[in-house]
């Protein structure tokens, strides 16, 4: 706020109030785990935002998008990379005795728990397709 970073100040507002919002909805304090859930979420929102303006020819729009994503992934925990995913999912597919695309629901459930707040899920998503296809 003494930056006047408007920027910033709206969107860790934006962000409380979904937390609030949560609190309020379900009448209990958000966890941790809660709170990161939220944090995701918009994220994925701000993605298919930046996206939909971009193909809308909104490039002021996208840019806004842009730049509060990258305010709201600085509350995130550092993401995995790809190849570290692809060891977890490696494991995963081994452990549940998965062959084929068929079995990704399976995957897919046993993995969450394991990289839930700590990857992108589409991005687990697409590689779990790619193992199992391939």
């Amino acid at each position: 706020m003494l930056d006047k970073d408007v920027l910033t100040r709206d969107t860790i507002r934006m962000l409380i109030s979904e937390i609030k919002r949560f609190e309020i909805d379900n009448k209990a304090e958000a966890g941790e785990e809660t709170i990161l859930s939220i944090i995701q979420k918009m994220v994925k929102q701000r993605n298919d935002s930046i996206e939909q303006f971009q193909k809308g020819g909104r490039k002021d729009l996208a840019d806004k998008e842009i730049s509060q994503l990258e305010i709201i992934k600085k509350y995130m925990p550092a993401q995995m990379s790809a190849e570290e995913i692809e060891l977890i999912i490696n494991d995963v597919i081994k452990s549940t005795n998965s062959e084929t695309m068929q079995d990704m629901g399976k995957v897919m459930g046993a993995a969450k728990s394991q990289l839930q707040g700590k990857a992108d899920m589409s991005l687990v998503s697409d590689i779990v397709k790619q193992l199992l296809s391939g």
